[in-house]
């Protein structure tokens, strides 16, 4: 029967904004990220934790917008729940939401969609 799973990791990135209409200085955030997966064994926790361990890697102590897999885009909170979850995707585990947190009271959270 499967079962969630949520995991959490803090991270450090800066970032800056240069778009029309939204600009800011490069900055940076103590970010967190929460990601929750769906599981079918308690083997598969061991990698959630890696998957999610080299995804907080890629982005732990760097600026966001230089990193290629951002390039061209806009290194929001929400992008980078977005980003996540693709990673999570991609090391074949199913995750429901991902959510980032740039602020103690902001946050961004990319969701699976529901079937119907």
């Amino acid at each position: 029967m499967p079962f969630t799973v949520s995991l959490r990791r803090p991270f450090v990135a800066d970032h800056f904004h240069d778009l029309p209409g939204f600009q800011e200085d490069r900055h940076g955030h103590n970010w967190e990220v929460e990601a929750t997966v769906e599981l079918v064994s308690e083997a598969d926790e061991t990698a959630f934790a890696k998957a999610l361990d080299a995804w907080v890697e890629l982005v732990d102590y760097h600026l966001l917008n230089d990193l290629p897999s951002l390039a061209g885009r806009n290194p929001t909170a929400e992008l980078l729940a977005e980003h996540a979850f693709h990673h999570l995707q991609g090391a074949t585990l199913n995750p429901r939401w991902v959510r980032i947190r740039e602020k103690a009271n902001y946050w961004a959270l990319c969701r699976a969609r529901e079937i119907q």
